[in-house]
């Protein structure tokens, strides 16, 4: 890429690191994790609690469930297998996956860009404000509830998506789909012969030493150390708060449900950009935006109001956030986790947006806001 970095590489004031995450606590998040990266080397500091029944600060290096992070490690393990000339970037999907009778224009690269118009199996909003529902588990805040720990396969998650109209003709438009990458998994797995979870530690969580991340499929557990997730909902006419940090995540697949730390993102956001897990003509490709969005190939490429790039990728699901960025040459990071008392509405939505905009003008000088929900 030939934009700039960070024009000044003015230094980041660890004093207000510390006071932009208390101010994110007095927002409505139960608790905050931060990690920074630059000149002045590593900074971490947390504030709030660690769950609403114990004022233990959160670990500062605690497990969190990453959302739609998992999509950037999707679409490193999908881009170095096309190094290997497993996968084409420019291939039908339809010849390796026949079965799910997609339309057959679709591509990985589609897939990875979401550019391919599959419906959102978690539902879709569409511009005029109109949503169509899609997963049942997620159209109530009390379904969820009753239903976090059934295990959906994928292909269930697909014939959802693929139950309802394409959002647009492939190639033609963006549109963010949590069903594309289930589509990436379900094609990795059946051109190697091996699960998703195999090929991301051969190829990225092994060679990284990334210990504190995994691939729980239809497991509900998350290992400690962590801080406590949560879910408000109408029952009755009575509003109910449950702790969801256990929960089955094959709800939402590769769309969201790896579980890591904010060591192991800030590890994995530096070898990404660096060149240590792809080569460089697919790198390239990875970080060329679309135009609409911002969005390469799982990963977002924004500028910010200081005239700089930001490489991101953010998730969030089920009381739980994580954020993750760097600038191209891998010289200056953030990675947080935020933990807090979600809900069918998403209310606190506005007041992510506003954390993460808070922290990377605090980072980087300028606002860097993506996406901030897996679901």
């Amino acid at each position: 890429m030939n934009a700039p970095l960070l024009p000044t590489r003015r230094t980041v004031d660890r004093d207000q690191l510390q006071r932009d995450i208390e101010k994110i606590v007095e927002s409505g998040f139960t608790g905050v994790q931060l990690r920074v990266h630059d000149e002045q080397g590593d900074w971490t500091g947390v504030a709030g609690r660690r769950a609403l029944d114990d004022s233990a600060p959160p670990p500062a290096d605690g497990h969190v469930r990453i959302g739609s992070n998992t999509k950037t490690f999707a679409a490193t393990v999908a881009l170095a297998l096309v190094g290997e000339n497993v996968l084409d970037l420019d291939a039908s999907v339809h010849d390796q996956l026949p079965e799910l009778q997609l339309d057959p224009r679709i591509t990985l690269r589609m897939l990875l860009q979401h550019t391919s118009g599959v419906f959102n199996f978690t539902g879709e909003y569409y511009d005029d404000g109109t949503f169509v529902p899609g997963i049942p588990a997620t159209q109530s805040g009390k379904e969820w509830v009753d239903n976090r720990f059934r295990t959906y396969a994928p292909e269930e998650l697909v014939g959802i998506a693929l139950s309802n109209p394409a959002r647009f003709e492939p190639g033609t438009d963006w549109s963010y789909s949590n069903t594309n990458y289930v589509l990436v998994r379900m094609l990795i797995e059946r051109a190697t012969g091996r699960s998703l979870a195999e090929e991301m530690h051969r190829l990225v969580l092994g060679p990284l030493a990334l210990t504190g991340t995994v691939l729980p499929g239809a497991s509900q557990e998350i290992s400690a150390p962590y801080s406590h997730a949560y879910y408000r909902y109408d029952d009755g006419g009575e509003e109910k708060i449950v702790d969801v940090t256990r929960h089955n995540p094959s709800w939402i697949a590769t769309g969201g449900d790896m579980i890591s730390t904010t060591q192991d993102l800030q590890t994995f956001i530096v070898a990404l950009v660096t060149g240590k897990l792809l080569p460089a003509a697919l790198l390239t490709e990875m970080l060329r935006p679309h135009p609409k969005a911002g969005y390469g190939l799982g990963v977002f490429v924004q500028a910010t109001e200081a005239g700089g790039t930001i490489v991101t990728h953010n998730g969030g699901i089920a009381g739980h956030g994580a954020l993750m960025y760097s600038t191209p040459d891998g010289a200056r990071t953030m990675t947080a986790a935020l933990h807090y008392v979600d809900d069918a509405t998403m209310s606190l939505a506005t007041a992510f947006q506003q954390a993460t905009r808070t922290l990377v003008e605090t980072v980087f000088g300028g606002d860097g806001t993506a996406d901030s929900g897996a679901a």
